[in-house]
C-alpha cells in the first residue's frame, strides 16, 4: 500500500490539528508541551479509513477495521501525558489499533514497542507506520498481556484496552521509576489508573478518572 493510498497529503490539515489542540486538549488540562506538539504534528487522518478521514480531528473515536476504534484525541493525549515520558524513554504500548497512539508516542520518546493481537489490524497499522516513516516504532502481533520480555525493561507502558487487573508480567517489565497507564474495570465501568514503580521496586496506584473509548 502506497502513501497516496493511505492519505493524499500527510502534511495537510495543520489548521484542523491546531484547532483540535486548542479546543479539545488544552481546555481539558493537557499541558505537556511534547505531547501537544506531537498531537499538532501526527496526521490522524492517515490512521483512519478514507470514508472517515473528514471526521479525523473531531472530538470522538472512529471505527477502524476488525471491529475496533481509534480513540478520541483527548484520550490519546491524556494517556501519553500520564506516562510523563522523557525524550530518551523506551515505551511499550499494548493494543496498537490503527497505530495512531504509537505514532504520537514516537514523537515524545526514543523508541516505541507496540503489540496488537488482531493480525489484520497489526498488518494495517504496520503498513501505515512504514509509509509514514515512523522508523522508531517496532510492532508485532501477539498477546499483549505477556508484554515484550526480550526488550524489557521499559520506562513506561501504555495499555489501550481495559483489563480487570494489571498483568503482573507488565509490572515486572517496568523499570523502577516508570509508569503503567491502563484502564482497569469491567465492560461497563473502567477507571484510568497509573501504576508507579518506585526506585526500590514497590508500586503505588493513582486513579485519574473514568475511562471510556466511546
Amino acid at each position: 500500500m502506497s502513501l497516496s493510498t493511505i492519505c493524499a497529503d500527510p502534511g495537510s490539515r495543520a489548521d484542523e490539528r491546531e484547532r483540535m489542540v486548542k479546543e479539545q486538549l488544552i481546555p481539558r488540562g493537557i499541558t505537556n508541551q511534547a505531547v501537544l506538539e506531537s498531537m499538532l504534528t501526527v496526521p490522524r487522518h492517515c490512521f483512519v479509513s478514507k470514508q472517515f478521514q473528514a471526521a479525523a480531528y473531531d472530538d470522538c473515536p472512529l471505527p477502524i477495521i476488525a471491529g475496533q476504534t481509534i480513540s478520541q484525541p483527548y484520550i490519546v493525549a491524556l494517556m501519553a501525558e500520564a506516562l510523563k515520558p522523557a525524550k530518551t524513554a523506551k515505551i511499550l504500548e499494548i493494543g496498537t489499533g490503527s497505530g495512531y497512539a504509537a505514532a504520537v508516542l514516537s514523537r515524545v520518546a526514543t523508541t516505541v514497542y507496540t503489540i496488537e493481537r488482531h493480525e489484520v489490524l497489526a498488518s494495517d497499522a504496520q503498513t501505515r507506520i512504514k509509509a509514514l516513516k515512523y522508523d522508531n516504532i517496532h510492532l508485532r502481533t501477539g498477546d499483549g498481556t505477556k508484554g515484550w520480555p526480550e526488550e524489557a525493561p521499559f520506562d513506561g507502558i501504555l495499555v489501550s484496552a481495559g483489563a480487570p487487573t494489571i498483568p503482573q508480567s507488565l509490572v515486572d517489565q517496568l523499570k523502577p521509576g516508570g509508569r503503567i497507564v491502563i484502564p482497569v474495570g469491567d465492560k461497563i465501568t473502567q477507571e484510568l489508573l497509573i501504576l508507579h514503580k518506585n526506585a526500590d521496586g514497590k508500586t503505588t496506584m493513582e486513579n485519574i478518572g473514568e475511562y471510556s473509548v466511546a
